[in-house]
């Protein structure tokens, strides 16, 4: 579902990707960890077609991204991905039915059809009763169900997530991370969650562990010798430094 092949980053000096390789499947959740500055929120925006490798290629859905004109992405954004982020992220004008249905209105799908998915997916969020309340109205962990509906109204293939249980007390990231798993036993989408959440991490099918750009063996903080591995490039990893995700 998605492969990257040597993706490097660099922002002015500072080299955020330092040579990334992996490969996802079809319908995992996987997390990405690692301390600030390691380079989570690069790689997973570059996923996402909202920035673009210096190096490499990257493949989503059988589709090489880094070929796409800024508009041939913007479309493939829409039709392709979902996003959820820490913070919803939703129009306060809007009602919660009315902020799902927007992504599906740019695709151009019709109003009765948007309107239709958006009750649907209300209702497997156990949102029915919220359908008409303005973001104001509604509590932080419907909120992010809403936000996560908006994500799906056009039926992705991949859904990333950045820190979305950040905000949320631990009863509602205790949903929220089990309304993941629900979500890809339903309609198959494959996830890619950026966390600091230890126990979203040891939840999902797979962890991917970055430090200073490169994915490291979580167990020695080094990359690894081993060839056979995709996910983990062969070169040593270089001195840590201190600067954010850029």
């Amino acid at each position: 579902m998605i492969t990257l092949h040597n993706i490097t980053k660099s922002f002015g000096s500072l080299q955020v990707l330092k040579g990334i390789d992996l490969h996802i499947e079809k319908g995992e959740i996987v997390s990405i960890v690692g301390p600030s500055g390691a380079g989570k929120t690069t790689l997973l925006q570059i996923i996402g077609t909202l920035d673009r490798p210096d190096t490499g290629t990257v493949c989503v859905d059988s589709i090489d991204t880094t070929t796409l004109s800024q508009k041939a992405l913007a479309d493939f954004r829409n039709r392709h991905l979902g996003f959820v982020f820490q913070f919803h992220q939703l129009l306060p004008e809007f009602t919660a039915l009315e902020n799902i249905m927007i992504p599906a209105y740019i695709s151009g799908t019709s109003q009765r059809e948007a309107k239709s998915r958006a009750q649907e997916l209300l209702q497997f969020m156990g949102l029915s009763d919220r359908a008409h309340h303005k973001p104001a109205e509604l509590s932080g962990g419907e909120k992010q169900r809403v936000a996560v509906a908006r994500a799906l109204i056009n039926n992705p293939a991949v859904i990333l997530a950045d820190e979305p249980s950040g905000s949320l007390d631990t009863q509602n990231k205790r949903e929220l991370h089990q309304l993941f798993f629900d979500l890809r036993d339903r309609f198959g989408q494959t996830f890619v969650i950026v966390t600091h959440d230890e126990q979203l991490a040891t939840l999902t099918d797979r962890t991917i562990h970055l430090c200073d750009g490169l994915i490291i063996r979580p167990e020695t903080s080094e990359s690894p010798d081993n060839p056979e591995n995709p996910d983990i490039p062969e070169s040593p990893a270089p001195a840590t430094t201190n600067k954010g995700d850029a």
